[in-house]
């Protein structure tokens, strides 16, 4: 009769965990939905700033045009078409056209759509992720900093002239213009959370070459 008492109390025991784990597993899918959610709606800054795009067919070959300073043959969304590299904190990594999650994700920096293209004398808007392969390191970069952007039209050299941390609310601390060629480039601060944040870290820098 112990025995069997025993073998009750352990079934149930058994079942209670079952049902425990079961429970918790819904609801840490639920709050991975949400996260993710949270982090799509987040994740540009700019989401809603635009400028004239036309004449922006996708084809092999890009070239900027000297007459104007425009890129003659555009890249196609969520392709490649550059590589960013800044020594003082050993990023290496691929630029593709684009600012969605699936484009950013990995070890991958996106370009904003709606901003310029290096060349072209007006803003350049970068995003990529606060992980240690791709901007983690960015509280170490100082002013007069150098950061390179080699596409298949030209080489530009760029020199950090600012750092601000700013809210995602903010679209004017990320201006769209046509007057000066300046390259932006944020990621989700502070650097070692892990998640949504409301909070940007941008870099701001020049073409100096």
């Amino acid at each position: 009769m112990h025995n069997n008492y025993f073998g009750k109390t352990l079934k149930a025991t058994i079942l209670n965990i079952i049902v425990a784990l079961f429970i918790t597993g819904i609801i840490i899918g639920a709050i991975y939905l949400l996260a993710n959610k949270q982090i799509e709606e987040g994740i540009s800054l700019i989401s809603k700033v635009s400028i004239d795009m036309e004449n922006k067919e996708p084809t092999e070959d890009m070239k900027l045009t000297t007459e104007d300073n425009r890129i003659s043959n555009y890249p196609e969304y969520g392709t490649q078409y550059a590589t960013i590299k800044i020594p003082k904190i050993d990023v290496d990594l691929p630029v593709y056209y684009g600012d969605t999650l699936d484009i950013i994700k990995g070890a991958r920096v996106g370009h904003a759509g709606g901003s310029y293209f290096p060349g072209e004398g007006g803003s350049i808007i970068y995003m990529g992720h606060n992980s240690t392969k791709v901007f983690r390191r960015f509280s170490e970069l100082q002013k007069g900093n150098e950061i390179e952007v080699k596409t298949d039209y030209g080489d530009f050299k760029y020199k950090i002239y600012d750092m601000q941390i700013v809210n995602e609310d903010e679209p004017e601390k990320l201006p769209i213009q046509k007057d000066k060629e300046i390259l932006m480039i944020y990621t989700c601060y502070p650097f070692v959370y892990i998640g949504y944040t409301t909070q940007r870290y941008v870099v701001y820098a020049e073409l100096v070459e």
